[in-house]
């Protein structure tokens, strides 16, 4: 199979201890982190609100459905500003590692100990030198956006 052999170039972050890949060519530009607005009601995945670049930011943290440890962030700590079909999203890390190349057949099912919100966010896991990575599904980082109060919702 054609697609068994597909390489992706991945960018390599840090989240709560772990290691995590989103997708390069979601990437559009990595930064230190705003100053955030918090949205009341909102879960607490969603970060809050930046102005990023004169424009208004959506900014996740997803350490809370990851069963990640949620601390206080340092100063490595970055902004991965994703864009996918128009739409940006900002991603809060613990820093950024470098990039990779993820060969589909090196992808393996999701960590069975992760919790349900965890895996259904992971396409899968890769092991490297660095270690376990998990690999982001972009489509379910982008379905949040669907758990959020109708009245909260961006049109």
């Amino acid at each position: 199979m054609e697609e068994q052999s597909e390489v992706t170039e991945v960018v390599v972050v840090r989240l709560g201890g772990s290691r995590y890949a989103l997708p390069m060519h979601a990437v559009a530009e990595v930064g230190r982190p705003p100053g955030l607005t918090r949205v009341p009601g909102l879960p607490g995945w969603l970060a809050g609100i930046a102005n990023w670049r004169g424009r208004v930011l959506a900014v996740l943290d997803l350490r809370p459905l990851l069963a990640a440890p949620v601390t206080a962030f340092d100063r490595r700590a970055r902004l991965v500003v994703l864009h996918r079909a128009g739409v940006a999203v900002g991603l809060l890390t613990d820093g950024v590692e470098g990039t990779h190349l993820v060969a589909a057949e090196q992808l393996e099912s999701a960590l069975a100990h992760l919790p349900g919100t965890a895996s259904d966010l992971l396409l899968g896991h890769t092991t490297d030198a660095g270690g376990p990575c998990g690999v982001v599904d972009l489509d379910a980082l982008y379905r949040l956006a669907e758990a959020l109060p109708r009245a909260r919702r961006a049109s």
